[in-house]
């Protein structure tokens, strides 16, 4: 039981874990905030556009059971339009931490200070083989 409590708080203190915490916790508030935009601004504009349609009323009866397949569908454009918006904000940050990756690339290969270094030594180096 003592390795198990040890183990635990082991992978617990692993940054992984608290990255990945962090993350659903940013992720779920994300989530609100998609969904409000989703059912408050896009499908009203949605509805205007297929002639004021509401897909969430729409269903059908059979026999005694009523199937609501209008929040079915609502429900997939909800996804649909959430996971767009994801995928957005993930290629944005994408491409910007792509950018900034390459520009520490090109400012320590194209260094001054470098390239002098390296002169240096090379001097130093053909002055200790004469």
């Amino acid at each position: 039981m003592k390795n198990f409590v040890n183990d635990f708080k082991a992978f617990i203190a692993k940054g992984n874990v608290f990255d990945m915490a962090i993350g659903v916790v940013i992720g779920s508030a994300f989530g609100k905030i998609v969904s409000s935009l989703v059912e408050n601004i896009i499908m009203p504009v949605v509805g205007i556009i297929i002639g004021g349609h509401d897909f969430t009323s729409l269903s059908i009866t059979i026999g005694k059971a009523n199937i609501t397949y209008g929040i079915f569908i609502q429900n997939v454009v909800d996804f649909l339009i959430i996971a767009l918006c994801i995928f957005t904000v993930i290629r944005m940050f994408s491409k910007i931490s792509h950018k900034k990756k390459e520009e520490e690339v090109i400012e320590v290969s194209e260094s001054e200070e470098v390239i002098l270094l390296r002169e240096i030594r090379d001097l130093l180096q053909t002055k200790k083989k004469k």
